[in-house]
């Protein structure tokens, strides 16, 4: 009953903590998220990326760093507790959920993989200034212009969409790619899909996941109108171009990758207004991220996670924590 009634516990406090965090972040995006309009689309997308992943993320660390090791040290072993059935039903629901993560996210890899198989037994290498990655062109009835993999990524065109541009449309939207590919969006993707399916009780990260996915593309579209004088309005007509060859009623649908166009086709009219304007802004060539910017990120979280740390290593902060699990039990029996 010792390790039923820990698991139990565990996994119920998993789907409470991250379920209420998740909350959190969704209210104060919906209170404060109209504050980030000034804010690059760069900006935006890390600020929701964060908001998206801090719940999940804290969550694993609040049950591996203190409930885990309260409940092992302070319950008795041969306790008399048993696992009720309201404490059965959130364990059976964090199962699922966490369950549902792992085979989804399997089953997009597997999708991806056979994808990528298919489009490459039957594609021609190219050359593309500025990618350093392998690309190739397809045939496909959508136009595509997509980043597939995360390991390994690769670029596909389709040569409807070579046909049809210009060479500086097309290095424009291999520029937007690259975009993607710099901020590793088909990982953050994925790692957003899998904190969206652990919350099956949850459904207000839809919203948050969308307003990413529109700030990651206006984040790529940013980088590439940093590539030249020109790319701005290059994106932009090879995005008009593109929207105009999609077939009707069709939708990009990738299961680990970046189509130029994005998730939602709606959204290109928005794009192409803020390209102009980006145009007519002062031209900023792309500059590399500062070491010292990704220094101090990494080093807020070094020092946060070691304070969490320390103050599980606390026998005081572990017997207050076991209080609160003997409490939470007697609550849900």
């Amino acid at each position: 009953m010792f390790i039923l009634l820990g698991i139990s516990t565990l996994l119920a406090a998993l789907l409470a903590l991250n379920s209420l965090s998740a909350l959190l972040m969704a209210a104060l995006w919906r209170v404060a998220g109209g504050f980030t309009r000034c804010c690059s689309a760069a900006t935006r997308a890390r600020i929701l990326f964060l908001m998206r992943i801090v719940p999940a993320t804290l969550a694993v660390l609040l049950v591996a760093l203190f409930l885990a090791p309260a409940y092992l040290a302070y319950e008795p072993r041969a306790t008399t507790e048993g696992v009720s059935f309201k404490l059965a039903l959130l364990a059976f629901v964090s199962l699922i959920g966490i369950g549902l993560a792992v085979f989804r996210g399997f089953a997009a890899w597997r999708a991806t993989a056979r994808l990528t198989a298919d489009w490459l037994a039957h594609a021609e290498p190219l050359r593309i200034e500025g990618i350093n990655i392998p690309a190739y062109a397809i045939e496909h009835t959508f136009p595509v212009i997509a980043i597939v993999g995360v390991v390994e990524p690769r670029l596909f065109i389709a040569r409807r969409v070579l046909e049809g541009l210009t060479q500086d449309e097309i290095a424009a939207a291999a520029a937007h790619e690259s975009g993607h590919l710099n901020a590793r969006d088909n990982l953050k993707r994925g790692l957003l899909r899998a904190c969206r399916d652990a919350l099956l009780i949850i459904p207000c990260g839809r919203s948050l996941d969308r307003a990413w996915a529109e700030a990651a593309e206006g984040a790529a579209d940013e980088f590439a109108a940093r590539a030249w004088r020109a790319a701005a309005l290059d994106l932009a007509s090879a995005l008009v171009k593109i929207a105009r060859m999609i077939p009707a009623g069709s939708r990009p649908t990738m299961p680990a990758g970046a189509f130029l166009v994005g998730d939602e086709v709606s959204g290109i009219r928005t794009r192409v207004r803020r390209l102009v304007q980006l145009a007519f802004d002062d031209f900023q060539p792309a500059t590399p991220r500062p070491l010292v910017a990704d220094l101090a990120k990494w080093t807020s979280f070094g020092s946060f996670f070691l304070l969490l740390l320390m103050t599980a290593a606390n026998p005081h902060v572990l017997t207050g924590v076991h209080s609160m699990i003997e409490r939470a039990i007697f609550i849900l029996n």
